[in-house]
């Protein structure tokens, strides 16, 4: 189960328990205050009835004789005397015709005449007198007139008419609400634990391995026992902890090449310069006969200034490649002119190496916008690249055709070819495929930046570059430049 499965189901239980004690609280509640305020009333007015039934009965008999017929009076003294309780019976103007507590003395009657308007109460809450005493009025209806002929005042006291409500609340509801507080409480100290477990600790070690990586420390793998949500973020974070660690190495890589390619073209530089510094002074010194010999070293000056002027070439294209700041300038110009401008010196320059170098049969004649410096740079790159591979017996062939609205340029050799595992590497800075050390001409070895280049330019024009190569059969290079 995952953690926010599992919080959903506890947060979800927790609720239902707070809505059970809730729903106890209220319900215990009512019946407590209802029990008092709503049903005693109820029951003490019918048992006040109940006890001055009776005397109810007699008076509504012998109404007529209490006045005259001191036998009627005594018996009214005599009930109510049994009952505990004072009687009073008023006409229906208010004036007494039977008071119990005065029923030997008229002097002592508690009062002369009742106000029908206020001094007759039919309901307990009014009728109350004080708290162990109510005075509660009862019409007296004459049973052969059916019709009222005065009131029955009775004072009775509280104990006699008030019945204590015997509860009726089970145990079930307390027992309901203890049982949810203690499910409640239960629920929330397991997820206070679960919390703790699957979420505050995990976090805290996710920090430990983000402080280890700002240090530097990338080697420590991140770990969780589960696949959770908490799982998946160890996942990514192991993830871009690897993506971090590879573009570190790429980092230190690039770095170690950068110095690498400084050491080399320094010590390129290096050593034609001091081939032409020996060639000056010998000139100077006289040392050369005559006139061919001088030629002869002049020769050797070019060819070292040559490959002076190409290893600078690289480097600024280089610097400017990283900077961004490469200048390509397309021109709208035909395709013949522009290639066989760059194919003539570079032909005569590979025959000379003893390598034959077979020109296109026929270059299709089509408008293309290209900067003519930054091709020549592009096809002078992938021929010197040849010439690594290549022996006197080997051949480069260039070509140029039509195919699908672009023009494609093909320069193959038939060197010793690129090595599988350096395939995938051809076109990155700074790689010179060492796998392929062997099959190179002494003294070749290169910067690793003509391919990168290359790639660089041919796209700045719009266009692609590919190639295919087996071992010991030579290698192909394809770029295409969009027509207009």
């Amino acid at each position: 189960m995952t953690s926010s499965s599992w919080f959903r189901r506890g947060i979800t239980a927790i609720l239902i328990g707070l809505l059970i004690i809730a729903g106890c609280g209220i319900y215990l509640y009512g019946n407590s205050s209802s029990g008092n305020d709503e049903t005693q009333p109820h029951y003490a007015i019918n048992q006040a009835r109940l006890i001055v039934s009776d005397m109810m009965l007699y008076l509504e008999r012998y109404h007529g004789a209490i006045q005259h017929d001191s036998a009627v009076r005594e018996t009214l003294q005599r009930m109510s005397g049994d009952k505990g309780i004072q009687l009073i019976v008023a006409g229906l103007d208010g004036g007494i015709v039977y008071d119990s507590s005065s029923a030997a003395d008229k002097d002592k009657r508690s009062v002369e005449r009742l106000d029908p308007r206020t001094s007759l109460h039919y309901d307990l809450y009014a009728a109350r007198v004080d708290k162990d005493t109510y005075r509660v009025a009862f019409p007296v209806v004459d049973e052969a007139a059916s019709a009222q002929v005065g009131n029955a005042v009775f004072t009775l006291p509280a104990s006699a008419i008030v019945i204590e409500p015997q509860s009726k609340l089970s145990l079930l509801p307390y027992l309901l609400m203890a049982l949810s507080i203690i499910a409640v409480l239960l629920l929330l100290l397991m997820m206070r634990r679960r919390m703790n477990r699957d979420i505050i600790q995990p976090i805290y070690k996710l920090k430990d391995y983000s402080e280890a990586i700002l240090r530097g420390d990338y080697g420590q793998k991140t770990e969780y026992g589960r696949m959770d949500e908490i799982g998946e973020v160890y996942a990514m974070f192991d993830q871009m902890r690897m993506e971090i660690m590879t573009l570190h190495n790429r980092r230190n890589e690039q770095d170690k090449a950068q110095k690498e390619l400084i050491t080399n073209i320094s010590h390129d530089i290096k050593t034609p310069l001091t081939t032409l510094k020996a060639y000056i002074e010998a000139i100077r010194d006289g040392v050369c006969p005559d006139m061919p010999a001088v030629m002869t070293y002049i020769a050797i000056m070019e060819s070292n200034t040559d490959k002076m002027t190409r290893l600078v070439e690289d480097l600024l294209i280089h610097a400017l490649k990283e900077l961004g700041q490469i200048s390509v300038h397309p021109a709208e110009q035909y395709s013949r002119s522009v290639i066989q401008a760059i194919i003539e010196p570079i032909a005569h320059y590979v025959r000379t190496t003893g390598v034959a170098f077979q020109e296109p049969a026929d270059i299709p004649n089509v408008l293309i916008a290209v900067d003519a410096n930054r091709l020549e740079q592009v096809i002078s790159n992938l021929v010197a690249n040849a010439l690594k591979h290549t022996s006197a017996s080997d051949t480069i062939s260039m070509n140029a055709e039509l195919e699908r609205e672009e023009l494609r340029v093909t320069i193959a050799d038939t060197g010793g070819g690129i090595l599988p595992q350096d395939m995938p590497f051809i076109f990155e800075r700074y790689y010179q495929g060492k796998g392929n050390a062997d099959s190179a001409k002494p003294g070749s070895e290169g910067t690793g930046l003509g391919l990168s280049i290359c790639k660089h330019i041919v796209e700045a024009h719009g266009g692609t570059i590919s190639f295919k190569s087996v071992k010991g059969q030579g290698t192909v290079f394809y770029f295409t430049i969009p027509l207009l």
